[in-house]
């Protein structure tokens, strides 16, 4: 197990957080500024395809953890990409926006990415 390799994994799991978070405002601007439902579903839609590929793109920093780290990590992932695709495949926007988010999530709390984050940070 490398820090360099669990800090790589983390500032790209930060990165990607910061990504959906950006998305997520902008999808609240589309909707309450404009109420463009069309462009809502558009932009909820790269938040979906940005977490399909996630777990593909991270492959690489998460097999330079070693195990067991790596199997956490891309379990965790992969989770998160097969919601994803498959809220892309059954076309639901309803899914897409509570992707990343439990169930019991309150407004201002973080999201199951920015936990893995901080999580896999602590690894170090």
């Amino acid at each position: 197990m490398s820090t360099d390799a669990i800090a790589k994994l983390a500032d790209y799991l930060d990165e990607k957080a910061s990504q959906v978070k950006a998305i997520e405002a902008e999808a609240q601007a589309v909707i309450h500024n404009e109420g463009d439902q069309a462009g809502y579903e558009a932009v909820m839609r790269r938040k979906a395809e940005l977490l399909a590929a996630l777990a593909a793109e991270a492959a690489p920093l998460v097999q330079a953890l070693g195990a067991p780290l790596a199997a956490e990590a891309g379990d965790r992932l992969n989770g998160f990409s097969l919601n994803a695709g498959n809220a892309l495949r059954i076309g639901s926007v309803f899914y897409m926006s509570a992707l990343l988010y439990p169930d019991e999530h309150k407004p201002g709390e973080p999201n199951n990415l920015e936990l893995l984050a901080a999580e896999v940070r602590g690894w170090a």
